[in-house]
């Protein structure tokens, strides 16, 4: 005999179900943004439930009600074996676009961060092994002579000119579509009036980032980088040697904890103990904060500085309180315990 219970279950599944399809219907299934479809960036930590996830998709204004978004997620099949990672969504996107996403990891993006000071030498490995990329293709890709072109620049790379940012990259992102972004964000980053500059200083863009490239190995405190700027440009005045002991580290191919007499018998074009000016090219990619410093130095007369261990530096104008100061910064260390 059948159950006289099952036809009223049936009929109450049947009005939830019609519940649910009204309200997904008034909602849109779409996100919350009025204005031009952006790409929104959502992170799905590893091991997230689909309510974490949902949660997620709200909090960055792509979902409004995450239990009507849940509910359309089960009855459309699409509430498990979600794919944790970091998605790209329009801000439009339909919730059956960002559930296709979630479950089939279509729009993961990888996320790579370039700090202030990188060189090439550092950031290939890092994109190499943040887009599984040969680092072959990368070192390809910096050498790339249309960008080379671009830029104005002659050096054999563009080390200098990939701008130190996060990025978010698409999965199968190419190694010359990722060197490209990179310098096109330089570009983004350059402004008209840094161009206007150029001429009241007399110098161009490529001698700019190379000695904003020094002033960001250097420089430990931001309020520093203005008058460490000023010490360069006035020597250049002067003609004198730059004696930045980075260079000397670049052309070594390494970071060493102190420069000694050993190292300035290098003979290469970026030891700037021994060859006057600035250096073919960047030894480093400056940010913004040391590009400005580069192009606005500080109105002071100083011509030495020396680094203290807690990153200050003191400045002199002339050579004999440069080495009274570099004396005692030696003293210091020599008392600190090892």
């Amino acid at each position: 005999m059948r159950s006289r219970f099952l036809p009223d279950l049936t009929r109450r599944l049947r009005a939830r179900h019609l519940a649910i399809a009204i309200a997904l219907t008034l909602s849109g299934c779409r996100g919350v943004s009025a204005g031009p479809p952006e790409p929104v960036r959502v992170v799905i930590p590893a091991g997230s439930s689909f309510a974490a996830a949902a949660d997620s998709l709200r909090s960055a204004g792509l979902v409004r009600s995450t239990p009507l978004f849940r509910a359309y997620a089960k009855l459309t099949g699409r509430d498990r074996a979600i794919k944790a990672g970091s998605y790209r969504f329009p801000s439009d996107a339909t919730w059956g676009q960002m559930l296709d996403g979630l479950t089939r990891g279509l729009g993961v993006v990888m996320t790579a961060t370039i700090p202030e000071g990188y060189t090439l030498a550092s950031i290939i490995p890092l994109l190499a092994r943040t887009l599984d990329l040969e680092p072959d293709s990368l070192e390809e890709a910096v050498r790339d002579s249309t960008l080379r072109s671009r830029l104005g620049i002659t050096t054999p790379t563009i080390e200098g000119y990939l701008f130190p940012e996060t990025y978010t990259f698409a999965e199968g992102t190419s190694a010359r579509e990722a060197v490209a972004a990179m310098v096109r964000e330089f570009e983004r980053r350059w402004k008209p009036e840094w161009t206007e500059q150029l001429e009241t200083l007399g110098m161009t863009r490529h001698e700019i980032v190379t000695l904003a490239s020094i002033v960001e190995k250097e420089a430990r405190l931001t309020e520093e980088r203005p008058v460490i700027a000023a010490v360069y440009h006035n020597r250049l005045r002067r003609g004198m040697l730059l004696q930045a002991d980075p260079t000397v580290q670049y052309a070594h191919g390494r970071h060493a904890q102190r420069v000694l007499y050993r190292h300035l018998e290098i003979d290469s074009r970026y030891n700037t103990y021994r060859y006057p000016g600035l250096p073919p090219g960047p030894i480093a990619s400056p940010g913004e904060a040391s590009l400005a410093a580069a192009l606005n130095p500080a109105s002071v007369p100083y011509l030495f500085f020396v680094a203290h261990p807690d990153g200050h530096h003191e400045f002199h104008t002339t050579f004999e309180g440069h080495t009274r100061a570099r004396q005692e910064v030696r003293r210091a260390q020599n008392r600190r315990p090892q």
